[in-house]
């Protein structure tokens, strides 16, 4: 009895072990930025490849930062995200491989409809920072590490001037959440237009400045190098890399249209 027990337990591991892998074969875990996650852009891509591939994407989304730091611990097998720097710094240090432009849209400061600070036609977005430093308005920071959150210090920084004190809130948060708080306590922001476009209706913030070339957002997919986990679904997201960048993925892109408006515009060279 004690015999068939053991042999009974090889047996489960020798055809468990194969099984396990064939079921990750048909599971991609996909870091990205709250803007692909919040806008919808996923909800109305991800079934298309899903369809075409079997394969089931589990979607984590989170600011880059983090999103990058999931690829780093090999928590998931790619990662769409949107800071050119910190993706540069994540291939070089052989992190990430495959790096491919995908889509691109761009950032715009939004704020209460009264415009305090007097910012609407302005298209400098420097001198706008000024001006919400100087002024006595609030300003919502995403604080939490994002592409979004890298590019709005790099403007104070350039600005050489912040809010003071209380006006200045650092709210480690996604950008859905801080466009809430920002309606709620008649705050400005920077975030990307297509949350924005997403969360307008139930905000009523408006843009405030946008135009400015130093406000390009381009989004980038990397795979997860397989050398530096195991267990990484390297051919999925090799897949989805090469869907996303694809004739069919591009035009899904580009006319994902909420409301009639266009938020990203595709971008694989």
């Amino acid at each position: 009895m004690q015999r068939r027990s053991v042999l009974a337990l090889v047996l489960s591991v020798a055809f468990a072990t194969p099984f396990a892998h064939a079921q990750n074969d048909k599971v991609l875990r996909l870091s990205t930025t709250t803007s692909t996650e919040n806008s919808g852009l996923l909800a109305y891509l991800l079934p298309s490849f899903e369809a075409k591939t079997g394969m089931k994407v589990n979607v984590i989304s989170v600011g880059t930062g983090k999103a990058l730091e999931l690829g780093k611990n090999g928590d998931v097998d790619v990662t769409l995200v949107h800071a050119r720097a910190l993706e540069d710094k994540f291939v070089a240090e052989g992190w990430g491989i495959d790096r491919r432009d995908v889509m691109y849209n761009d950032f715009i400061v939004v704020g209460p409809e009264a415009d305090p600070a007097r910012l609407k036609g302005e298209r400098d977005v420097i001198a706008a920072f000024k001006k919400i430093a100087a002024g006595n308005v609030k300003f919502i920071s995403r604080g939490d590490n994002s592409g979004t959150d890298v590019m709005e210090k790099g403007y104070w920084q350039t600005a050489r001037a912040k809010p003071a004190g209380t006006n200045y809130v650092s709210a480690g948060l996604g950008m859905g959440e801080v466009l809430n708080m920002a309606a709620e306590i008649g705050a400005y922001t920077l975030t990307d237009r297509a949350t924005y476009g997403a969360y307008k209706a139930k905000t009523g913030l408006a843009i405030a400045v946008e135009g400015d070339k130093r406000m390009f957002n381009p989004y980038g997919i990397i795979a997860v190098n397989p050398a530096k986990h195991k267990g990484i679904n390297y051919k999925g997201a090799k897949q989805l890399i090469e869907w996303m960048t694809s004739s069919e993925g591009q035009a899904k892109i580009a006319a994902f249209k909420p409301a009639g408006e266009q938020l990203f515009f595709p971008s694989a060279k």
